[in-house]
């Protein structure tokens, strides 16, 4: 039978204390609005147990150095809040940083050892349970603390799983947190100071903002069928020859790592689908908007900045040419994403987002700046 998780206990943490800014609402962008419909972020590290290991010891540090951190990253401790305007068929959806209890902290225990999770050639259905929010959606966050974190004690080792509401942050700020919390962590609570300090203050287009209303909503459930999971692991030797061998092929520089890798695996599954020779295929690549923009933003803007750019092409020709010809279609899109791009010129935007549940909105962005 598989080994099932055993919750042992169940907390929740607050700020260590509140700073002024917590006590304002915190309206969300057309970048953060975008991903109601998706999973939280499910992250974590998996570590070595140590000799004369005291878990309670651990759990204690971890709940003191995270109540620190929260200090800084203090909208992960509340929860949304939707204001409805019948009157106009409208919502305003934005963050309370004091609603709710704060973020959920579980300690739990699991009787495998580290090869038995990392050993399988597909990833182990319990890893999902190393989750607390595993298959919830970012509108949950009405319900949902925006932040759990579960610490799973394996027979010879410990896996710190964080879970994310994605409308709170994207993978960048994701990090920006989880590297603050252990710099706190690593100090025995003799500082409180971060060496990144989290900017709050959400980028709006020009002109328009803070207050973002959706004119309409819908939620659809659906359940995707059960996948198999694997990792591939490349070697950064092979990724390096890879980067030279997609240059090479079209005669260029500009091809980075990611994006010869992403055209192989591209070039791959295309392959492997056996697809129409004059079927359309796309490859979506998430790409991080803050160095997009003119000026750039902070590496330390707390939020979303993400967008998807495409590369298409239809699988015939995808297969008639050579790594290189599918990395540059990759490259032109993320080169294509610029100052101009970014800036919307439109003061309505519609998004439709077919991952998990469905959600649809069209979004009236008010020309004031006031929030009024």
């Amino acid at each position: 039978m598989p080994t099932a998780i055993r919750h042992v206990s169940e907390s929740f943490i607050k700020p260590k204390y509140q700073v002024e800014e917590s006590k304002q609402p915190m309206y969300l962008s057309p970048y953060d609005l975008a991903l109601l419909s998706l999973h939280y972020m499910q992250k974590g590290l998996l570590f070595t147990k140590p000799p004369l290991f005291d878990v309670e010891i651990f759990l204690a540090s971890l709940k003191h150095s995270l109540s620190i951190t929260l200090i800084h990253f203090y909208p992960l401790a509340g929860q949304f809040v939707t204001n409805s305007e019948e009157d106009q068929h409208s919502c305003l959806i934005f963050v309370d940083c004091n609603k709710g209890n704060g973020a959920r902290f579980i300690h739990a225990t699991l009787d495998m050892t580290i090869n038995d999770v990392l050993s399988p050639i597909d990833v182990p259905k319990v890893v999902q349970s190393l989750f607390d929010h595993d298959r919830a959606i970012n509108l949950d966050g009405h319900v949902r603390p925006l932040l759990s974190i579960q610490v799973t004690e394996l027979v010879d080792g410990i896996f710190v799983g964080c879970s994310m509401n994605h409308v709170i942050a994207d993978g960048n700020s994701f990090w920006n947190f989880f590297n603050a919390w252990s710099e706190i962590h690593r100090a025995n609570g003799k500082s409180i100071s971060i060496s990144r300090q989290p900017i709050h203050q959400r980028w709006f287009p020009d002109g328009h903002g803070p207050i973002i209303k959706l004119a309409s909503a819908q939620v659809v459930g659906y359940e995707a069928p059960e996948l198999r999971e694997r990792i591939f692991h490349f070697s950064s030797d092979s990724v390096a020859k890879l980067k030279v061998k997609a240059n090479k092929e079209c005669g260029t520089t500009t091809i980075s790592s990611f994006q010869a890798l992403s055209a192989l695996a591209w070039r791959c599954m295309t392959r492997a689908r056996c697809l129409p020779r004059d079927l359309e295929t796309i490859c979506k690549l998430v790409i991080d908007d803050r160095k997009k923009l003119s000026p750039p933003i902070s590496e330390n803007y707390f939020g979303n900045m993400i967008y998807f750019v495409s590369g298409v092409n239809t699988a015939g020709e995808m297969l008639e040419h050579d790594l290189g010809w599918a990395a540059m279609i990759l490259h032109r899109a993320i080169v294509g994403r610029n100052n101009e791009a970014v800036r919307p010129d439109s003061t309505c935007m519609e998004v439709n987002l077919g991952w998990g549940r469905h959600w649809q909105f069209v979004v009236d962005m008010p020309t004031s700046s006031t929030g009024r």
